[in-house]
């Protein structure tokens, strides 16, 4: 299934029924009075979030959702149907934005959370209605109201505990899926990962945690370098990072220099994801021959506070280690969670 994380809609609710003009006919009743009924309400159109979905695609081929108008009034006070609501299905996770003003009106992020994203118009008033001792037989009823339209950005932000982050190729999709049943695309050529990928990691059989890799982020990717800004929004609901960083010396790339402007573009986005707690994974470990070159960067990482691991994603060299520091993080007790910021 195609991944969309991003999509404009128009919503339109249902008109009101129109009141119905009537009046009372019936064999030896010589005075019948009026008896138009009102007309039914329209539908509302309403966004829900369902747990089973993952993307915005079935709305990327219906941008246009109209809920039906309610049915008009009839005689002898029989009031219209009232419209059934329009129920748009969404992902867990889904902001709702107005699409010109980028305000946001909701943010589903618990199954079956509702907006009702567009209310529909009243049904009108029937004859009925206005009799006064003046006006014996009205001849007139209400319209139906108009329902709303509105112009609507749908988000996608996905719900995970953790995200991985790290430059294109430091091994992000290969650990997601050494250490979940993800299968991601792996290659060995830049931006591989097109979509961002979810995993779910069971824990020594009685927890688990929801594990996201993040693609696309180079040096710029704030102002829409590379993948751009569209894949940074999946890692504002994480909980912590891991930096995956390439130690190989392959691509003769500064690892300190990497972990900067990773750092960089997160705070750019938004300042506060620095404050999320980070553990470094100085991957591809088992193409280094001299392991004591490693020892300044590590070094210089844990004297900025951080805990750093050296792993190979492709052997599942410290992958155990890796995670139990991420268990202990993730599922620490609250009061603990609060020494870190």
């Amino acid at each position: 299934m195609k991944f969309i994380d991003e999509v404009n809609i128009t919503v339109i609710s249902g008109n009101g029924g129109a009141g119905c003009v009537s009046f009372r006919r019936e064999k030896y009743i010589p005075k019948g009075g009026p008896d138009g009924g009102d007309g039914g309400k329209g539908g509302d159109v309403i966004i829900r979030a369902v747990p089973r979905l993952n993307t915005l695609l079935d709305l990327k081929y219906n941008k246009i959702n109209v809920a039906k108008k309610g049915q008009p009034g009839r005689g002898r006070n029989c009031h219209g149907k009232n419209s059934t609501d329009l129920v748009i299905k969404v992902p867990v996770g889904t902001v709702i934005k107005d699409a010109e003003s980028g305000q946001i009106l909701a943010d589903l992020i618990e199954g079956e959370a509702i907006y009702v994203a567009a209310l529909g118009g009243r049904g009108g008033k029937g004859n009925t209605h206005f009799v006064s001792s003046t006006h014996r037989a009205p001849r007139f009823a209400q319209p139906g109201e108009e329902g709303e339209s509105k112009d609507l950005k749908l988000e996608l932000k996905l719900l995970a505990d953790v995200g991985i982050i790290g430059f294109p190729n430091a091994g992000k999709s290969t650990l997601i899926s050494r250490i979940s049943k993800a299968k991601p695309k792996i290659a060995d050529y830049p931006f591989t990962t097109l979509t961002p990928n979810l995993g779910v990691v069971r824990y020594k059989d009685f927890s688990s945690f929801v594990i996201a890799d993040i693609p696309g982020l180079v040096e710029g990717a704030h102002l829409g370098t590379g993948l751009g800004i569209r894949f940074l929004k999946h890692v504002e609901r994480t909980s912590l990072f891991v930096h995956m960083i390439d130690v190989s010396g392959f691509t003769e790339r500064d690892p300190l220099r990497d972990f900067d402007i990773i750092n960089k573009e997160l705070k750019a986005f938004n300042s506060e994801l620095v404050k999320n707690p980070q553990i470094i994974a100085l991957n591809k470990v088992d193409a280094v021959t001299d392991r004591s070159s490693l020892e300044e960067v590590a070094g210089s990482l844990k004297e900025r506070g951080y805990a750093v691991y050296y792993v190979s994603a492709v052997t599942g060299e410290g992958l155990d280690e890796l995670i139990d520091k991420v268990a202990e993080l993730l599922f620490c007790p609250k009061e603990e969670k609060e020494d870190w910021e």
